[in-house]
């Protein structure tokens, strides 16, 4: 395996890879984790200096696409010391929970994968999108996985009939007429003119998708879109939002779209252009080191940074 040399500080494998930001990850040892990104096969294991990786098929170009994938660029340890100074909350989190990165992810990849997290839980997300890919996806040399598919194989009446057979239920629906639309706006142009967007524009135009509304709109922005800003908000958020930074939502049992908006503002006020991947480490910590994400038999998305609860808002 080749080396990526980092530190645990830096990088913390588990909670970027299985924290609900993509669901093509798994941890089959300690510290080890294998999935699929880029078109290949990966392998990470988590070392105290370094990230040891190899891809199949291994390619020339796999260091430089998984320092990409993980923003190894970008001076995380200047972001924990900027948004500490912003907020003693955010201070005490970062000590605890160090080396959280955003994932940049692939944005149709992103927003069909997104799509299925309506009402779901992480387990099952993770096998309806590996799912659609085995339906759909080109299958990677050596391996028994397939790659993401692209998007015009998802398009016609039929991937919404085979997918509905697949037990995708009313999401069937969703997959098939988002990518048909995202089709018709130019698949690749489009999404290259929502990254050049502002984060309010690009979220307008994700929710004229089928099936994409505020939160996975956010999602979406955050994690593909180049849009750090963009925070979504879920029950979890709304609680961690309320008991620290605005006490007179606890008059509200539920989110409405002006409690929405306000939570994500609070955050933007804080934490500034970056306030998307503040607000997970706060979320990260807030779920009690991490433990409720390995409670893969639950039937609700409760504990999952960023799959869809079971109440709508």
């Amino acid at each position: 395996m080749k080396k990526i040399l980092c530190s645990r500080d830096q990088v913390n494998l588990k909670c970027v890879l299985l924290g609900g930001q993509s669901f093509r990850w798994k941890e089959i040892n300690l510290d080890e984790y294998s999935g699929v990104f880029a078109g290949g096969f990966w392998t990470l294991k988590q070392n105290d200096d370094h990230i040891a990786y190899k891809r199949v098929p291994a390619t020339n170009l796999d260091e430089k696409m998984l320092s990409n994938y993980l923003r190894m660029d970008e001076p995380l340890d200047e972001y924990y010391k900027e948004w500490s100074l912003c907020d003693p909350i955010f201070k005490k989190s970062a000590e605890r929970f160090k080396g959280i990165r955003m994932l940049k992810q692939e944005p149709v990849e992103n927003i069909l994968s997104f799509i299925c997290s309506s009402n779901n839980n992480i387990t099952r997300i993770s096998s309806m999108v590996e799912k659609m890919c085995t339906l759909y996806g080109k299958k990677i040399d050596g391996t028994t996985y397939y790659a993401f598919p692209n998007i015009e194989t998802l398009t016609g009446p039929q991937v919404e009939e085979d997918l509905k057979v697949a037990k995708f239920g009313y999401r069937a629906k969703f997959i098939r007429q988002t990518a048909e639309k995202m089709f018709e706006l130019g698949s690749n142009k489009w999404i290259d003119k929502l990254k050049s967007m502002n984060y309010d524009s690009a979220k307008k135009e994700l929710m004229l998708l089928p099936g994409v509304g505020p939160k996975v709109a956010d999602c979406i922005c955050l994690m593909s879109l180049e849009h750090l800003d963009a925070v979504p908000v879920d029950t979890h958020v709304f609680q961690i939002a309320r008991d620290n930074y605005l006490p007179h939502l606890k008059k509200y049992k539920t989110v409405t779209q002006p409690v929405y908006n306000e939570i994500g503002d609070c955050f933007r006020k804080i934490f500034k252009k970056n306030a998307g991947w503040a607000h997970t480490v706060l979320f990260l910590d807030d779920l009690k080191n991490f433990k409720q994400l390995e409670q893969h038999d639950s039937d609700s998305s409760e504990g999952k940074p960023f799959a869809k609860r079971k109440k709508k808002h």
